[in-house]
């Protein structure tokens, strides 16, 4: 805890240089509330201030139920920080100045949200609330959904045919012609198996076989599907395996819970998933959803903080509030397509501290249907709720093309016209979405979307702390965090802490020679070149001494007919750049960290 009261003292005294104010008083808060209040007070508790401010920031005032966690003497504004929130905010009224500083709002950022991702367990109590939650939202929505107006979900039904029709009809047809090829992901199942053993695995559901047959997709051809067909343990509905609700790290104030699905289920999932990136990227949907490049949200977010005319809005726990029959009335017309997604649905999970239990949401985060879903039921919501503001349907798909590169949708990550906010975010809520106010924005010139922050056009995203510091060189993953926090700093300009921190990997890394970003070394990255210390005798090119990461899949071996379904599901027609996946497969369970001579870019 030391190092990281350390770490943010240092951060804290050269925002402080840059701002032209002092952090003494504040280095001592900072230090007494963590002996008092614990590691939380740094991952909570000033996350928590960080996320009042950009709020204020938003709103263009402080406003009285911010920074609760913190004195405020004879002003609004709080103490904590007071150098850097006058320059942003005036002391007396709160009011957002006319021409606030951006490197101090850059500084409030970077020092309340610093710790706000640190990978540390939360409390047993926490983990519970969690997964209560995740219970309680079932019942929520279950019920909730019941108020949502038959003439609400005719409109959406008619708007997500117009957006998604063509691309729900060229799907169909390729479950028709039975042109879905599946695969596996590289996470985990709820049968435990390992990375190779999921292409042994015989586990098949009725419901999956009505659309998608067993012998397509389990074996090489039907040779042996004759001979195996034994084999398949065919599930019916009511014993079907549950996913497997669990908790990963997201913060220490909750973790994130998602659902681990059975293999076959999410081994079809992969395929149709495909399938629908693959639609998309064909169309001009691609200008108003994606999947794979945050890049385009990025930058209406930094359009619309220079602008004010377009929004960002996030969503609390917005795959957990899917409604399955909303997914339902927006496939109603693609019978085959609904069909097929639901096939592959799970339709049960198993809960720490509350069972199995069936599911009313369309499916956790975890499923490979997930993320493009949900997509596409937030772009329908959005542009019915523009359909209104216009005051006439739209009637045809050029009535949308007006709206390229004003409306956007990344999972839950949405950006639309400003003037559209009140109309999109009260019919969200209608369909028992959450809105966060903490983390949408409109009103000012602050806009987050995708990870990057911009205000009045400048960007003021942060670099955050991951992981704890290491102690050894033997603490794999908390070095090479430690060396990319490093390196993300020194991009970001923080000299005095990047030297704090170089003295620090010395200990564990002696050898730290500058190299470009794109070297395989676990180095310093540096903007004034690299020193050779050697050349490649056989590619007369210059080498340096430097640590690597060095690790090895486990082994899992996969011969037999499960070998050639795993070569013909194989994607491109390059060759396996790893010649022994057949022999070890999966995420490696051990890393290294090793000295080597290596190319410095």
């Amino acid at each position: 805890m030391k190092s990281l009261i350390a770490l943010w003292s240092i951060l804290a005294n050269e925002l402080a240089g840059r701002c032209s104010t002092s952090t003494t008083r504040d280095i001592n808060t900072v230090s007494r509330r963590t002996e008092n209040e614990g590691v939380s007070f740094l991952t909570i508790t000033l996350p928590t201030f960080g996320k009042d401010f950009q709020y204020c920031l938003d709103q263009g005032l402080v406003t009285p139920e911010s920074f609760l966690s913190f004195r405020k003497l004879g002003s609004c504004l709080p103490s904590f920080l007071r150098g850097f929130t006058e320059s942003v905010f005036d002391p007396c009224t709160g009011v957002l100045l006319s021409e606030p500083s951006i490197d101090s709002i850059h500084a409030v950022r970077q020092l309340t949200l610093l710790f706000s991702k640190i990978e540390l367990p939360c409390t047993p109590t926490r983990e519970r609330k969690a997964f209560d939650g995740f219970v309680e939202c079932e019942s929520e929505i279950k019920y909730g959904f019941g108020l949502v107006s038959e003439s609400d979900l005719s409109d959406f039904e008619r708007v997500s045919n117009l957006i998604f029709g063509p691309m729900f009809s060229d799907i169909s047809v390729k479950v028709y012609r039975n042109e879905i090829v599946p695969k596996h992901g590289p996470g985990s199942v709820a049968e435990r198996l390992t990375s190779n053993g999921k292409y042994s695995s015989r586990y098949w559901p009725t419901r999956l076989e009505k659309v998608f047959h067993v012998g397509d997709f389990l074996y090489p051809n039907s040779r042996f599907v004759s001979d195996c067909y034994d084999e398949v343990d065919f599930r019916e509905p009511g014993s079907e395996t549950p996913s497997r609700v669990v908790s990963v790290p997201k913060t220490q104030k909750a973790p994130r819970i998602i659902g681990i699905e059975p293999t076959s289920l999410q081994y079809v999932q992969q395929g149709l998933a495909e399938a629908f990136n693959s639609s998309v990227s064909r169309c001009f949907l691609r200008d108003f959803i994606g999947s794979d490049d945050q890049t385009p949200n990025q930058r209406l977010a930094l359009e619309g903080s220079i602008s004010r005319s377009l929004a960002t809005l996030d969503l609390s726990e917005a795959s957990d509030r899917v409604h399955s029959e909303l997914v339902r009335r927006m496939l109603v017309r693609f019978p085959l397509l609904g069909e097929a997604i639901f096939a592959c649905r799970t339709e049960r999970a198993s809960v720490p501290g509350h069972g199995v239990i069936p599911l009313t949401k369309f499916a956790s985060m975890g499923s490979a249907l997930c993320f493009p879903v949900e997509a596409m039921v937030f772009l329908t919501i959005c542009f019915m709720g523009i359909e209104r503001d216009q005051g006439h349907q739209f009637t045809n798909r050029r009535d949308l093309y007006p709206f390229i590169g004003k409306v956007r949708v990344y999972g839950d990550d949405i950006v639309i016209p400003v003037e559209n906010v009140f109309t999109v975010t009260a019919l969200l809520e209608n369909f028992r979405f959450k809105v966060s106010d903490h983390k949408s924005f409109w009103t000012g010139g602050f806009r987050e979307s995708c990870g990057k922050e911009y205000y009045d056009g400048v960007d003021v995203s942060i670099v955050k702390f991951r992981r704890l510091f290491p102690l050894s060189r033997q603490h794999v993953p908390e070095t090479v965090s430690l060396l990319s926090f490093r390196n993300q700093l020194y991009k970001a300009g923080h000299w005095d802490v990047v030297k704090w921190l170089d003295r620090r990997l010395e200990k564990i890394l002696p050898d730290l020679p500058p190299v470009y970003p794109s070297s395989q070394a676990l180095s310093r990255h540096s903007f004034l070149g690299f020193c050779a210390e050697k050349e490649c005798d056989k590619l007369h090119s210059p080498l340096v001494r430097a640590s690597v990461l060095v690790s090895r899949s486990p082994s899992d071996p996969l011969d037999g007919q499960d070998a050639l379904v795993k070569f013909f599901l194989k994607r491109g027609s390059d060759p396996r750049f790893d010649v022994e996946h057949l022999r070890r497969a999966g995420r490696p369970r051990v890393a290294y960290i090793k000295t080597r001579w290596v190319s410095p870019f």
